[in-house]
């Protein structure tokens, strides 16, 4: 393919243009203290930061964008940093999940409004990954991803803590009194002790993982621990790189395809990652134009164990994965199933970048006759308690309660669980199941409150698992029992709206099912008498949110098809 020249590129439709709009526009970069030198005749690329102070995860990246911009000039490009809303998701309530589709526009329109011919991309943290390709996407200029990193491993007392996980865990114990309160909170300055994204295989983990495996980051991007100075030169690489992916004109619609997708669901599984990760690749797909369905994920899920031992699903964490050989060492190990012809953003097949990747560790890595599950970590269900499905992580599951059969006890919204949950009114017993509703997309904007707290009681009895039932998502740092993102949701009058207590309700994994054993004849007298109980959103953006957007099983995206009300 012939490289572009300097007249071709968007940019010069701004600097070289002769007249007096041509003249504005270099007037205002000299503003800005550049001089021609700087610019003429060079592709200008965005560099697109989530940096925020409200967000430790990207708070090395006033750093890496430097290291980035770095990169550019060497290779003879113009970099200009954008700052873009950085969504963090320790600090931002209800849920980040309100403003992925928020931050997705920004990027799309920051590309299409200014004079930039290609974008360095730097997120990492859960929603900000796949915020900023699905902007891409939509815009298809070049584009690499720079992704945030790991930060290192947790340690207290001899014991390694991930993020979000074992904060959960040893939360629990300090409730069942097996610690104290003062050794609880040491915890808070020993679990997240560097920048980066959580260290866990959480959402952030899976999601610059999955960039990787679509080809949108350079081989073994993800994998490296943010404060590690190899990700300062994975970052100056990245903008060395993108200039030439504009000369060569190698845009996400040259290299990303169904195979794509289909790689980056392979790897899903394998990696026993997020549960969040259907749902964005879905909503990515939408913006590439490429159908993916929940029941994609059904079609694999039995062909493709779990082989990162990594937590939640398993013991180690990022940096130990990273020392194995991170996710070129993973990928390598399931060959086979992905399609190698893949196309990257290096110009490369996924075979070619996974030449001479090797695996240090069999026991972070597992070979495929040892996996942590002989199962892919997420599968789909369908039934009459979710007609358009839901989803749960069998490989953070207990192998006892993917065949149950129990009553139900709901809570109307999280602040009703968290009200009532420990109540000794209710007879809740380790048999029951905990239902969680409206808080789905249009509910509450899909917050994660999927994994309701187990009663103190019963963990003084020394249960730690239960079935739980929500319309809400989970972090992906969490475990147990979860079945999430039922659809449709309650506060749309999905059947999760009419459940009561005592209704009998049946996880069947196996079966890929799951079941309110309620006759229908009952159900369409709780439907003629139901009336919506979500509150209503404050704010436009909140009320534009809670009107436009899809169900999950659709990728709850808000519709940029005014007239179909499609995404």
């Amino acid at each position: 393919m012939p490289r572009k020249t300097y007249n071709e590129l968007r940019s010069s439709q701004w600097f070289a243009d002769p007249g007096k709009a041509g003249f504005i526009h270099r007037e205002r970069i000299a503003q800005a203290g550049y001089s021609k030198e700087d610019y003429e005749g060079r592709p200008a690329i965005g560099v697109f930061s989530t940096w925020s102070e409200l967000n430790p995860c990207h708070i090395h990246f006033r750093e890496r964008a430097e290291d980035v911009k770095r990169g550019i000039w060497a290779a003879g490009g113009f970099p200009l940093e954008v700052p873009c809303m950085s969504l963090g998701e320790p600090y931002m309530k209800p849920t980040t999940m309100l403003y992925r589709d928020l931050l997705a526009m920004e990027v799309e329109e920051n590309l299409r409004a200014h004079p930039l011919d290609g974008v360095v991309l730097m997120g990492g943290c859960d929603k900000t990954t796949p915020a900023m390709l699905m902007g891409a996407l939509a815009m298809d200029l070049p584009t690499i991803f720079v992704p945030s990193g790991p930060m290192l491993t947790g340690r207290w007392r001899g014991h390694t803590l991930g993020s979000g996980t074992d904060a959960s865990r040893w939360y629990d114990e300090l409730k069942a009194g097996n610690i104290t309160e003062a050794q609880y909170k040491e915890m808070e300055t020993a679990g997240a002790r560097s920048a980066g994204h959580c260290q866990t295989m959480g959402t952030a983990s899976t999601m610059t993982s999955l960039a990787e495996t679509m080809g949108f980051t350079l081989p073994g991007a993800a994998s490296i621990p943010a404060p590690d100075s190899r990700h300062r030169h994975m970052a100056s690489a990245c903008g060395r790189r993108v200039v030439d992916l504009v000369w060569e004109d190698l845009k996400p619609s040259d290299f990303i395809t169904p195979a794509s997708f289909r790689n980056a669901m392979i790897v899903l599984l394998a990696l026993g990652g997020s549960t969040n990760g259907p749902i964005h690749l879905i909503a990515m797909a939408k913006r590439a134009g490429i159908p993916l369905e929940l029941e994609d994920f059904n079609a694999i899920a039995d062909a493709v164990p779990v082989l990162a031992n990594i937590k939640p699903s398993g013991e180690y964490l990022m940096e130990d994965f990273f020392d194995a050989g991170g996710l070129p060492a993973l990928m390598a190990r399931i060959a086979d199933r992905l399609d190698l012809n893949a196309q990257t953003v290096n110009g490369r097949t996924l075979k070619e970048n996974l030449e001479g990747a090797e695996n240090f560790n069999d026991d972070v890595i597992r070979p495929l006759d040892n996996p942590v599950s002989p199962r892919g970590g997420i599968v789909a269900l369908k039934g009459s308690l979710a007609p358009d499905g839901c989803i749960i992580k069998v490989s953070a599951a207990s192998e006892r309660l993917l065949q149950h059969r129990g009553k139900a006890f709901v809570f109307e919204d999280r602040e009703d669980a968290f009200a009532r949950l420990n109540s000794d009114e209710l007879d809740i017993d380790e048999n029951s199941v905990l239902v969680l509703r409206n808080c789905g997309p249009v509910g509450r904007g899909l917050p994660e409150w999927g994994m309701l707290p187990i009663p103190d009681r019963l963990l003084k009895k020394g249960v730690r698992d239960m079935v739980r039932i929500s319309d809400a998502r989970m972090s992906g740092t969490h475990f147990g029992t979860v079945v999430l993102h039922i659809s449709p949701e309650s506060a749309v009058g999905g059947p999760l709206a009419l459940v009561q207590d005592g209704d009998e309700i049946e996880l069947d994994v196996k079966g890929r099912a799951l079941t309110l054993h309620v006759s229908e004849e009952e159900l369409e007298k709780r439907r003629n008498a139901w009336k919506p109980v979500h509150p209503e959103p404050e704010g436009y953006w909140r009320g534009l949110y809670a009107a436009r957007v899809s169900q999950c099983d659709t990728g709850a995206c808000v519709d940029c098809n005014f007239a179909e009300r499609s995404c």
